[in-house]
Parts: C-alpha cells; structure tokens; sequence
C-alpha cells in the first residue's frame, strides 16, 4: 500500500465513527448523538471556550486530541458514565493500536501518542480536552428542549460525585451555569453562559443531511458528522498542503464551513445539473445565515469565526483553497466506498464530476487529486 493508500484506509475506517450511538440524545430529542457528531460538537466548543484553556495550553493540539478521542468508540462502543465497564479501558486501547496501526508510521507513532495522552489527562492540553468532553454531555442536556428526567438525574449524579463534581474548581462559571440549569434557574452572564447560545444552534446541524452516505450506505450522511469527518482529513492528510497553509487554521476552518446550513440546507453539488450550487441565491442565503448564527456569540469571538468562516469561502487564501480541495475530496471517496452514490442518483458522468469537482481540488491539492482520480476513474470505467 502507498502512503495515501493507507491514509484513506484509516480515514474510511473513521467513517464508522457515525454509526456509534451515545446515550446523550439530540437537543430536539429526536435521536441518539452518534460520537461522530459528538467529536465535531466538542471541537466546536473548545474553540468557543479557548480562554477557558489553562495556563500554557496549546488549545490547536487540543482541538486534535477531540477529534481523535472517540476512534476507540469503533470497536469499544460509548460507554455512558453512569453505568459500570470495567472493562473499557482495555478494549479502548486494544483498539487505539488496531486503528492508528491502519496509518504510514510517522502519523501511526504521533496519533496514537497524541490520543494517549489525551488519556492520561495530564499535560494543560489533555485538560482541557477532558474539561471540554466532560461538560458538553452536561449541556446536552441541560440545555435540551424537553429534557429526560432520567438524564437530569446522571447530570445531577455527575455534577455531585461522578466525573464533573470538580467542575467547581477547573471551571467554576460551567458548574455554576449547570447547577443553575439543574434548577430552574437562568444562569448568571459571563464569557461561559455568553456562548451557550450559539453552541446549543449549532446542534441543529447534525439534522441537516447531505447527498452523500457513510462508506457503508447505510444512510444519508449529515453535516455535523461531515464536518468532523473533513477536519480530521485535515489532520491526516495535512502533507498534502502546499506552502503558506496552516493546518489549524484548515481545521477551524472545516469546523465551521456548512454552520449555515441550518438555515439554507445542504445544497448538493451536482443537483439542478450542476447550476445550484454556489449561484448567487444560494451564496446570499448563506451569508444572512452566517450573519444570524455568529451573531449569537460575543461581539470578539463573533468576527473571529465569522472571519474564519469568510476566509472559507472566499477560498483565496492557501488555506482556504486546501481547506476547500478536502471538502471536495471527502464526498468522492463516500461514493467510491458505497457504489456510487450521490453520482448513481444525479447521474454524473466522469466528465462533470472533473469538471465541478476535481479541477476545484486541483487547485489546492494537486498530488491528491491526481491519486483520487485514478481509483475515481476505475469506478466510472
């Protein structure tokens, strides 16, 4: 196997991540969160709550351990808090080497040390990768619609004995906020409670679903999962960029992308043959989202991440052009993986799949594309 060989190897085997259901459901209550849109949800939380890192954190290595830390999940399976598996630890890290094992051995060596230690829980970045984790279950349901009232129990067990009862000395504003929540109350203003808004919308995303399936074609793919999906091909594929792309920036990038499909929906590439996506009706539609939706945060971390998301799609930066080739490389390699796909059901010839697809990843990822077009090329053959 060639290197990207087997970088694809493991970044479709993640792809199962999105069929592993959590106890926490949906804040509309409508499903179980699968750990895949769990991942992307903490990440988004660690780039809210950044100034909530301790001391000497490097909050980007952070954001790396989160989308790693749920891989395990694959073969280990979510293990809800409040029920007893002693033996987890262990089939976590049997499957930790089963899975990193699938990379080229630099990335295998530095992954799996990185998810390590995220769980030893020691260095200021495995913190607060773990301070984020541990509280966004809290959250989720805390700040659901109809909350169950047995989940409002484990929250309540949690916070008190569990693994969230020292929230009151690593992150007093979260612990004060969710014991208000836990009574009825609103929880006072500040940095924490200021960003509640906008972290309980975006979860909204993970209902948007797109033309593409999961490898398996179980089903449509949805766009938080897809998200988390693409930032860690950021991660595993960050050799591929050329000069001037920073790769923690591509990431924040990929995080943020298709938030304003909340409002706009997903708008399939090769749908109204080929002419919907990116008219100038679509692109308007997304700009008032992303207007309503970062204007749910404070006024600094607002034009921060609206900025992000505007370097996106302007797509002039070399970040942004690789954090765009990615985007585009991803929903391939879901075709490839489950038949055909969103091609079988817009009937896409070769032809328009280059032309609306590949000379876009061209432009950022020219080595990358040349390899997907080759096994793209014996799908359509």
């Amino acid at each position: 196997m060639t290197r990207l060989d087997r970088q694809f190897d493991f970044l479709n085997e993640a792809d199962r991540l999105k069929s592993v259901q959590r106890a926490n459901l949906l804040l509309d209550g409508s499903r179980p969160e699968n750990s895949a849109e769990h991942s992307w949800h903490v990440a988004l939380w660690a780039l809210v709550h950044a100034g909530a890192a301790p001391e000497g954190c490097d909050t980007d290595r952070a954001l790396q351990m989160l989308l790693l830390h749920d891989l395990v999940e694959i073969d280990a399976g979510d293990h809800p808090i409040h029920l007893p598996n002693p033996g987890q630890a262990r089939a976590e890290q049997a499957a930790a080497a089963r899975l990193f094992a699938r990379l080229p051995e630099d990335l295998h060596a530095r992954l799996h040390a990185l998810w390590r230690e995220f769980e030893a829980g020691q260095s200021p970045e495995a913190r607060f990768a773990k301070q984020i984790d541990h509280c966004q279950p809290l959250f989720q349901v805390l700040c659901a619609q109809s909350p169950r009232p047995d989940h409002l129990d484990i929250v309540r067990d949690n916070l008190a004995t569990g693994r969230a009862a020292d929230l009151c000395q690593r992150w007093p504003a979260a612990h004060t906020a969710a014991v208000a929540l836990l009574e009825h109350r609103a929880p006072p203003p500040g940095d924490f409670t200021d960003g509640l808004g906008f972290l309980s919308e975006v979860d909204a995303l993970k209902s948007v679903y797109r033309a593409t399936t999961l490898c398996d074609g179980s089903r449509f793919e949805n766009s938080g999962e897809h998200s988390w999906h693409i930032a860690l091909y950021a991660q595993i594929l960050a050799d591929q960029a050329g000069p001037g792309v920073d790769i923690a920036r591509v990431i924040k990038m990929l995080l943020l992308h298709d938030i304003v499909e909340i409002d706009v929906g997903d708008v399939p590439i090769h749908s109204q043959d080929g002419t919907a996506h990116g008219s100038a009706d679509i692109l308007a539609a997304e700009a008032k989202a992303a207007d309503r939706i970062f204007g749910l945060l404070p006024k600094i971390l607002r034009d921060d991440l609206h900025t992000t998301w505007t370097e996106f799609e302007a797509n002039s930066t070399p970040s942004a052009k690789f954090a765009r080739s990615l985007d585009r490389v991803q929903p391939v390699m879901q075709n490839i993986q489950c038949g055909g796909g969103s091609w079988k059901d817009y009937d896409v010839t070769f032809a328009q799949m280059e032309a609306r697809v590949g000379a876009k990843v061209a432009i950022g990822a020219p080595d990358l594309w040349l390899w997907v077009r080759a096994r793209t090329l014996a799908f359509f053959d």
